[in-house]
């Protein structure tokens, strides 16, 4: 029989986890953190929550995997090819307007989607003067993405998003192959910025042309959304793109009103003010 235990129950865990390493999941979705909090509990043969949170309290390699079980790290290289379709047709015209890009990845993981808009700003000619900040709470996902190393595995599907979104290149020109992994080129990695920003505690990382911060809300509880979202809106300039994810939108308080809509299967917003 599976571990059994009540949101209640977590909650003691969530303030440990705060309180001890600063990481704050108290506002996440009760779904996403009873999910993640299962999957820890039945992989380390432990029956209670209150034996987690002693877990968690005395080992610190412990609490190192539990805060890698509750992080975000479901990603892929040009993920949903058919918005990289509209980036490329509707919002890339609107960045060519612009003397210098910054563009801000929240959430970016273990690398993949930033490198993806990299080789799109660099197909367009658009690389030479743009900045790419990449940003996760999680140094273990955010040391991989500056590395840049991928299994072979994974490029084969990657070729193929690249491919479905637009691509004009040979893709492999993007990577160099290594036994069982390719390493991406450093050409990509030149205006990539990788730094730790926490969506939840942290404030305003840039003034961004472009924010993408794909698939990550979905995790929030209604609260967080709206103030991740004010924090989106006071990050962008006004006339700047807002992408989120296919399940995620701008209706949450009174944000819809601050954006007129670019694409909406794609979830693509632009700030009116």
């Amino acid at each position: 029989m599976g571990v059994l235990f009540t949101d209640m129950e977590i909650r003691p865990l969530l303030d440990t986890v705060y309180q001890l390493y600063g990481f704050d999941f108290r506002d996440y979705s009760e779904a996403h953190l009873m999910r993640r909090v299962k999957h820890r509990m039945a992989l380390s043969h432990i029956k209670t929550v209150t034996e987690l949170q002693e877990r968690t309290i005395k080992d610190a390699g412990f609490a190192a995997m539990l805060l890698q079980d509750l992080s975000i790290t479901v990603t892929e290289m040009f993920r949903d090819p058919d918005f990289y379709s509209v980036l490329r047709t509707q919002v890339i015209p609107m960045l060519k307007t612009y003397s210098f890009i910054k563009i801000w990845h929240a959430g970016c993981s273990t690398g993949q989607e930033a490198y993806s808009m990299a080789i799109v700003l660099q197909e367009e000619g658009l690389y030479d003067r743009a900045t790419i900040y990449a940003t996760d709470f999680n140094q273990t996902a955010l040391d991989q993405a500056k590395n840049g190393i991928y299994s072979i595995e994974q490029i084969k599907e990657y070729t193929g998003n690249y491919l479905k979104g637009g691509g004009k290149e040979d893709f492999s020109k993007y990577y160099t192959s290594q036994y069982n992994s390719v390493i991406m080129h450093q050409s990509l990695k030149r205006n990539i910025v990788w730094a730790q920003h926490n969506l939840v505690t942290d404030g305003v990382f840039a003034e961004v042309h472009l924010l993408l911060c794909r698939n990550v809300l979905i995790y929030f509880n209604v609260d967080l959304q709206t103030k991740v979202h004010q924090l989106f809106h006071d990050s962008l300039i006004t006339g700047g793109i807002l992408c989120l994810g296919s399940k995620e939108g701008i209706r949450v308080g009174d944000v819809h009103e601050k954006y007129t809509e670019i694409d909406k299967k794609q979830r693509i917003f632009k700030k009116r003010y």
